[in-house]
């Protein structure tokens, strides 16, 4: 599986879905009239600090390993990337996937693939990480590095930053958002901006679950997948999973 930068020559000659995607994707980072809230994700675009995965379709056994070939090698050399660095994952999503599908459908399929990734990984859960989600301090971690997840999906309708043509997935590594956050004020700037794009640009408020990292009554892994509505999913689908294998 391959890493592509936006300068990449070989990324010119994708075709297909993928080069469809890539060009979607950099259409809603580039978009100055509807312009997407999330103000770092532009600014990654922007200076390149992107590294692009394409696999299969999400029902395919084979997908979730060649996601975690990707975010291994994302992983061992995302520092080297940029300040902003990100990895997405397009995925092959038909045309009968798309019609057929809905949010809570992608929301399963979301959730499956984060099991399998921990199924893949080669390296011990951090031990300065939480391994109960339920604790303010959780958050997902694949080879060692904790991340943020984002799901996009082309079901949602009325929250248009979690609406993508194709089932997609944002890699952040924790490092990425601590070097983000470092600087309270301008930090603080940032999220009071993008938060009044988020209004501007969702047909929907910002959803409850979004909140800050570290506080009390903030759980992680409920904003990895948001759902259109202000609905949310009453337990965590990986708590048990996890456990298991830490068991193991």
């Amino acid at each position: 599986m391959k890493l592509y930068s936006s300068l990449d020559e070989d990324i010119k000659q994708l075709s297909g879905w993928k080069m469809d995607a890539l060009k979607k994707f950099s259409r809603k980072m580039m978009d100055k009239k509807h312009k997407f809230p999330c103000i770092p994700a532009t600014q990654a675009h922007a200076l390149n600090h992107l590294r692009y995965g394409f696999v299969g379709s999400f029902l395919n056994n084979s997908t979730s390993k060649d996601v975690a070939q990707l975010l291994k090698a994302f992983t061992q050399n995302s520092r080297d990337y940029g300040s902003y660095a990100t990895l997405i994952v397009f995925f092959d999503t038909p045309k009968v996937i798309k019609e057929t599908c809905s949010v809570e459908d992608f929301e399963t399929a979301f959730w499956s693939q984060i099991r399998q990734l921990t199924e893949h990984d080669e390296m011990n859960w951090p031990a300065h990480i939480p391994i109960d989600p339920y604790n303010n301090g959780w958050e997902f971690c694949f080879h060692g590095e904790p991340y943020f997840m984002y799901c996009a999906t082309p079901s949602h309708e009325r929250r248009d930053s979690r609406s993508f043509p194709y089932f997609m997935m944002a890699i952040t590594p924790r490092w990425v958002l601590r070097e983000f956050y470092s600087n309270e004020k301008h930090a603080g700037k940032i999220k009071n901006k993008i938060r009044e794009r988020m209004i501007e640009y969702d047909c929907a408020d910002p959803h409850p679950d979004l909140k800050k990292y570290g506080d009390d009554d903030n759980y992680e892994w409920r904003q990895y997948f948001l759902r259109d509505d202000d609905t949310a999913i009453s337990h965590c689908p990986f708590h048990q999973m996890l456990n298991e294998r830490l068991k193991k």
